[in-house]
């Protein structure tokens, strides 16, 4: 069964408080060089067949309506079994 990967972040021009959380707990940790951290989603989607141009076209539909959403975050990516597919 093929395995399609949704990845979700804030938009760029957006604060990050996950992300600065983690990057300030890294630092109280000794880990200096890291200077920033961003946290995003992903999401795993398993198709019963194969994974054709109807099946792409729906996954990206679902990305931008239900996984993300568009007024702070950006679908930054979708592949399939590895593989980065257009959006």
């Amino acid at each position: 069964m093929p395995t399609i990967v949704v990845e979700v972040m804030p938009k760029a021009e957006l604060l990050d408080p996950q992300g600065k959380a983690v990057a300030g707990a890294l630092a109280r940790l000794g880990n200096n060089d890291i200077t920033g951290v961003r946290v995003g989603k992903r999401f795993e989607l398993t198709t019963a067949g194969p994974v054709d141009d109807a099946t792409l076209e729906a996954v990206r539909g679902i990305a931008v309506d239900l996984l993300s959403n568009s007024v702070i975050e950006d679908v930054i990516g979708v592949s399939v079994d590895g593989e980065p597919v257009a959006l």
